[in-house]
């Protein structure tokens, strides 16, 4: 059946079977068209299939604990190099499950729709939604769909929650850093924002930037394998490397030193930020993570990291230090050290 098959074609104001409609948010037959002839047909499961305002699920393994977490997405555009929204939101709560250890299990969606968003749009980001959880084995078990007014949405927007299970021995913490500990990053820093950023300035470079959208629960599973006394890890999504710094050095009391010789940006992302203004330490990541290794273990850790698709340009950024808590600095590639200052408002509006 094609994406508008089965869509009601009954006199409605300003009835068009090819977009979305008011109407589709009503709770009634065009809200259930929507489910029936995209949502369903696409996500699958027997969970979803009931319908129900809940889903109720298998309890996680003994010993085990849940980890819980929601995030919503309104990027612009809603289709980018590299990806696009749904990707984003699947990829974006199952990386905050992996980096607090868990193994992500299920995902409930909300979809906020803009009246005017065309059929085949909606079918094309729920078909990436669900590509990207059959590529981390994830499952939608649950999901709402609202309909606003033209002109009040941007198209769409989305909720995504998940729900995922902690293996037994695990605690990973922004609060356990501790002096001596090395900061790995698993690849090049700044390559969503800025990719997000090139489609909407229409800057062009001598090879295509993509947005770095990418799930990391392999390769968190990896780090903890690797080593088990991982302090702990985080996705620089807004905010960037240098807001999950300030978030650590304020948890865990210490100070962070960056090495800016050991930063890793594509010759892209440099000069794109260098054209716009921009720092890339604040911009945006979607697919990597930062890990707080122990000294003893962070060449080995390094080494793993890199033997992954989603890591091989890992670099060991940084050490955790005792004095100055609370404070960020960076190590020029002369010997100068300066202070890192936390991001105050938003370099880039709507990138995730």
């Amino acid at each position: 059946m094609s994406a508008t098959e089965g869509f009601s074609t009954c006199a409605l104001p300003n009835n068009n079977p090819d977009c979305i409609l008011l109407g589709h948010g009503s709770g009634g037959r065009l809200t259930s068209e929507l489910i029936r002839h995209i949502f369903l047909p696409i996500f699958g499961g027997d969970e979803l299939a009931k319908l129900e305002d809940q889903a109720t699920l298998p309890a996680p393994s003994p010993g085990t604990r849940l980890a819980f977490t929601t995030d919503s997405f309104v990027v612009k555009p809603i289709f980018f190099r590299g990806g696009d929204i749904g990707r984003l939101a699947v990829c974006g709560t199952v990386n905050d499950l992996a980096v607090g250890g868990a193994i992500p299990k299920y995902l409930s969606v909300a979809f906020i729709l803009e009246e005017g968003l065309a059929i085949t749009d909606l079918t094309r980001i729920v078909k990436s939604m669900k590509l990207t959880c059959d590529e981390v084995g994830i499952t939608i078990v649950t999901g709402d769909t609202k309909v606003v007014d033209r002109g009040k949405g941007d198209q769409i927007f989305i909720t995504t929650t998940g729900i995922g299970e902690v293996p037994a021995g695990v605690n990973l913490s922004i609060h356990s850093a501790k002096p001596g500990d090395r900061i790995l990053i698993s690849g090049t820093i700044g390559d969503h924002g800025v990719a997000i950023l090139s489609e909407r300035e229409g800057l062009q470079f001598e090879t295509e930037l993509q947005s770095d959208v990418a799930p990391l629960h392999d390769l968190a599973q990896l780090i903890i394998r690797e080593c088990p006394d991982v302090r702990c890890m985080r996705d620089p999504t807004r905010g960037g490397v240098s807001g999950v710094l300030h978030e650590l050095s304020e948890a865990s009391k210490v100070s962070v030193r960056l090495d800016e010789a050991s930063l890793p940006f594509r010759d892209e992302v440099r000069a794109a930020c260098e054209m716009l203004g921009l720092d890339p330490i604040y911009v945006a990541n979607e697919g990597k993570l930062i890990a707080v290794v122990p000294a003893t273990d962070a060449e080995r850790v390094l080494t793993a990291v890199r033997s992954h698709p989603n890591g091989r340009n890992a670099a060991i950024i940084g050490e955790v230090r005792a004095e100055r808590r609370g404070m960020v600095t960076i190590r020029s590639r002369i010997g100068t050290e300066r202070i890192v200052p936390q991001l105050t408002g938003e370099q880039l509006p709507r990138i995730c």
